[in-house]
């Protein structure tokens, strides 16, 4: 992805934002100076990865397949001090294109993802086989707001606003807007996670965007303030 895509992106996403009445923290807002002025604070904002992540999860199609998220929240697994012993992020899904974020599981994760406004959530689940990859047979238990379903093997459930859905460790998922409903709006609340070691793609994934530089950083993503 180009830097001046990702600059753009985050600009229509806090626009997309404000139309639904949605804030985030004060630092969400801060442009590069601001973050530089700021960086002997932001040691947990940099060391759990709070902030902006746009991502094409390296398919060179980020309308189709990508997202881009916020993490509002978070802490450090290895480290109990650092941060919140829980995380929360907000994702954003253009309905257009259904955009996707592909299949995965997580090894230690446990998440609700919730539909906080615009469009309907699609999520499709798959049952992991004893070697951890996908089972296209086995039937599967989930939860949707303390209600116990059961579903077939790559069901695609749809979830309107306000609902959500349980994803635990093992359990595949792929989730995204669907078309004709609306940009969605999908908010996570989970167990504390690292993305750099805890997603499991069902197919050779980049988590974080590869990017060319064609302008200068207007807004740092949560991976890089290493740039500073």
């Amino acid at each position: 992805m180009k830097r001046s895509e990702i600059n753009e992106i985050i600009r229509k996403s806090i626009i997309l934002l404000d139309k639904n009445n949605m804030r985030l923290p004060l630092f969400a807002y801060w442009k590069t100076d601001k973050w530089k002025d700021n960086k002997e604070k932001i040691f947990t904002i940099s060391k759990v990865m709070q902030g902006w992540d746009v991502t094409d999860f390296g398919s060179g199609k980020f309308d189709e397949c990508g997202a881009v998220l916020f993490t509002i929240r978070n802490g450090d697994v290895n480290n109990k001090s650092i941060g919140t012993p829980y995380a929360e992020k907000l994702i954003i899904l253009l309905h257009e294109n259904e955009q996707k974020i592909p299949m995965h599981c997580h090894r230690m994760k446990t998440e609700d993802i919730i539909n906080r406004g615009g469009g309907t959530l699609c999520v499709q689940l798959y049952a992991s086989d004893p070697d951890g990859n996908i089972d296209k047979t086995a039937n599967i238990e989930f939860f949707m707001d303390g209600i116990k379903f059961n579903c077939n093997a790559g069901k695609v459930i749809e979830i309107d606003k306000g609902n959500s859905i349980t994803i635990t460790p093992g359990l595949y998922h792929a989730f995204w807007a669907k078309k004709g409903g609306g940009d969605l709006l999908v908010g996570e609340v989970s167990s504390v996670n690292d993305d750099n070691t805890d997603n499991v793609f069902a197919q050779p994934t980049g988590r974080f965007a590869v990017i060319e530089e064609d302008e200068d950083i207007e807004y740092p993503l949560a991976n890089e303030y290493n740039k500073l």
